[in-house]
């Protein structure tokens, strides 16, 4: 039995006429690249002239993508989302900070997501990205095995610290969260990290959710190596799949620095391994618990085939759904309408401060085939339906 997707009666019913009406002219905008990169151009000169530019920001792509510039801000957006039976995770968004002092207040806000989540059934997964803890030049080196100085040495040491006490934090208030992929000359060092954490916390409950990007040729056979190396210590495995975020960045830095390029050849191959790590994680469900985190209807659709197909129940809590807010939300109301369990990534934090994490979205929105279209036919056909009821 499939999961109607183009039911835009379900996928808009938390929407009211005058919001899909403003979506429809945002997505309408960023199916323009020029407009994008004009947007991104202005965004930039008008924080650096100290124009009052941020009500425009907050009106138009904040307003879509994002919860607030707080996690109190979020509460009426984890309401609306629960009200139909979708989960929330928060997503503390301020990029670009490299120093100490920034990375222990990014610290200190991720773990008050764990006490807004904590016993909080609306709230499934925190999340958070190892970037905002550590600088990416610490990173790259270690993920390149460059010895470290020694001052270098304190600060991973500082790093680790950081991230034990996000684990700890979710191990002791049972809150499953999942550390975000990264660009690859980091992710190995993120990958181990990861694998540490698991180690002290997937013993008996699922706590720990590493994220694998399928977009790279090397991703498949790493869930199959890690699941293995997961029964040889006696635990279980969470992960998040997602296609990847840095296509443009991977391809251009392999050519500049002369490397062979660790993305897929193209869309098919992704699409052919990310299936196939759905496939993997079903056929080892007790092993695993996983999020798919796409906006791709013929996967999203080849999930539901495999857990019917093995008679999985629709809420099994080892498999979950997960969207952008803003987003898809005819595959995330439609497929928790059918129960299966569905969260949105619900992004909050300052205008000012979560401002890349728009201009990431705005590009995505415009250089993924078919999103912005997808996005606009969807909104349209339900603003007809509506005209006529």
């Amino acid at each position: 039995m499939q999961v109607e997707f183009e039911n835009t009666a379900i996928a808009f019913e938390s929407k009211s006429t005058p919001e899909l009406q403003r979506a429809y002219w945002l997505f309408k905008m960023l199916s323009a690249k020029w407009m994008v990169n004009t947007g991104k151009f202005l965004t930039k000169l008008g924080f650096a002239l100290h124009l009052p530019i941020q009500g425009i920001i907050k009106a138009t792509l904040f307003k879509q993508f994002v919860g607030g510039e707080s996690i109190e801000d979020c509460e009426p957006t984890i309401q609306q989302l629960w009200k139909y039976h979708i989960g929330t995770i928060l997503d503390y968004s301020v990029e670009g900070k490299n120093d100490e002092k920034s990375f222990d207040a990014s610290l200190h806000e991720i773990l008050r997501t764990f006490d807004k989540a904590s016993g909080d059934e609306r709230i499934p997964f925190c999340v958070f990205k190892v970037t905002g803890l550590a600088r990416q030049e610490l990173l790259e080196k270690l993920s390149q095995a460059t010895p470290l100085t020694q001052e270098e040495s304190e600060e991973w040491e500082n790093v680790k610290k950081r991230v034990e006490t996000i684990c700890l934090k979710a191990f002791s208030t049972r809150q499953p969260v999942f550390i975000d992929a990264e660009e690859t000359w980091i992710q190995p060092a993120i990958d181990q990290l990861a694998w540490e954490m698991m180690l002290k916390h997937n013993h008996r409950q699922i706590i720990i959710y590493n994220t694998i990007q399928l977009y790279r040729h090397d991703r498949l056979e790493y869930l199959k190596n890690l699941h293995y190396q997961a029964k040889q210590h006696g635990i279980k495995i969470g992960l998040k799949l997602v296609r990847g975020a840095y296509l443009e960045k991977e391809r251009s830095r392999a050519v500049s620095l002369n490397y062979p390029d660790p993305i897929q050849p193209d869309k098919s191959a992704t699409d052919r391994d990310f299936d196939a790590a759905l496939k993997y994680c079903i056929q080892n469900i007790e092993d695993i618990a996983f999020c798919a985190g796409s906006h791709n209807e013929a996967s999203a659709q080849f999930l539901v085939h495999l857990m019917q197909s093995k008679n999985i129940p629709s809420n099994h809590p080892h498999v979950w759904f997960a969207q952008l807010l803003g987003m898809s939300d005819h595959i995330s109301f439609n497929l928790a309408k059918a129960g299966y369990n569905v969260a949105k990534y619900v992004p909050y934090g300052p205008v000012k401060e979560v401002v890349p994490y728009l201009i990431r979205r705005a590009e995505e929105n415009t250089s993924v085939k078919g999103q912005t279209g997808r996005e606009l036919s969807l909104i349209t056909q339900e603003l007809k339906r509506r005209s006529r009821n």
